[in-house]
């Protein structure tokens, strides 16, 4: 004891009892941690053989869809590379076609008459498509020459000239009516409005060559393509009936060329009457 007090009330004085610390005398003990090194720790700056880098997912772009603008600009496209295509084919191809084979025909017809002009050609049997005789027209160019085959279907027609079947042959009395096509398939008429009064239309057979004498021009005489009237024996006498047929007795050889009165498609057609003038042998 010092002074009459105890060690105890020394103790409770300063505020200390049992080893613990009470109001201010309290020790505050704070605990040091040290620096994070980036092994182990999300979103650490420092990666290590531990901790493999992040890959980035692609970006993903959107699918790209045709727009209808686009598919019509590829439709049209496409349409016109056809059309351009048939055009070719229709106004040059089938005139290179048609005149290659045209020239074949005339070749192959000449050698045939040189091997056997015996006879008369207005009593040979000719089938459709076959060539029958060689028509010249000088107002068309001094070197025109196409062949005249029996028939008027698109073949005869490729073919050359055709002849009208229910027609007379060439020089006999009567009608004889050819056609052919102004535009496309060697196109022999192309020229048929220069025609005029006075031209001559010569046709040589296997035995004869004929010469006709045109009595009118290439834009004279217009008419429907059901007028059969100008393939007549006698057109004259039967453009007189309302049926278009005549039992006219022919009594001069007549020649009819026909065609498209318009360079495309119409139903009008173009004519021109002839009569023979001369006949000579080939």
């Amino acid at each position: 004891m010092f002074g009459g007090r105890s060690r105890t009330s020394i103790a409770r004085k300063h505020g200390v009892e049992s080893g613990r610390c009470r109001g201010r005398a309290t020790l505050d003990v704070t605990l040091v941690t040290p620096a994070p090194t980036g092994i182990g720790r999300r979103g650490g700056s420092v990666p290590t053989s531990l901790t493999p880098p992040r890959r980035e997912r692609p970006e993903l772009r959107p699918t790209p869809q045709l727009r209808p603008t686009r598919i019509l600009a590829t439709f049209l496209t496409l349409v016109l590379l056809v059309g351009a295509g048939w055009f070719a084919w229709k106004y040059v191809g089938t005139n290179i076609v048609a005149k290659q084979r045209q020239g074949e025909m005339a070749v192959a017809l000449a050698d045939d008459w040189r091997d056997n002009r015996q006879g008369d050609a207005t009593d040979d049997e000719i089938a459709v498509g076959e060539a029958m005789a060689v028509m010249r027209i000088p107002r068309f160019g001094d070197d025109f020459e196409v062949p005249v085959v029996e028939g008027i279907d698109d073949s005869a027609l490729t073919s050359g000239v055709g002849h009208f079947p229910d027609t007379q042959r060439p020089g006999q009395l009567g009608n004889f009516a050819v056609a052919g096509h102004r535009i496309t398939n060697g196109q022999p008429f192309k020229d048929f409005p220069d025609l005029r009064a006075g031209d001559e239309v010569e046709v040589e057979t296997r035995t004869h060559v004929y010469t006709y004498v045109l009595e009118g021009s290439g834009t004279s005489t217009i008419v429907d393509f059901t007028d059969i009237w100008v393939i007549q024996p006698v057109p004259e006498k039967a453009r007189q009936r309302p049926s278009g047929r005549s039992r006219a007795v022919p009594r001069e050889a007549l020649i009819t060329l026909t065609t498209c009165s318009e360079i495309f498609h119409t139903d009008n057609r173009s004519v021109v009457f002839g009569h023979l003038v001369s006949t000579e042998r080939a």
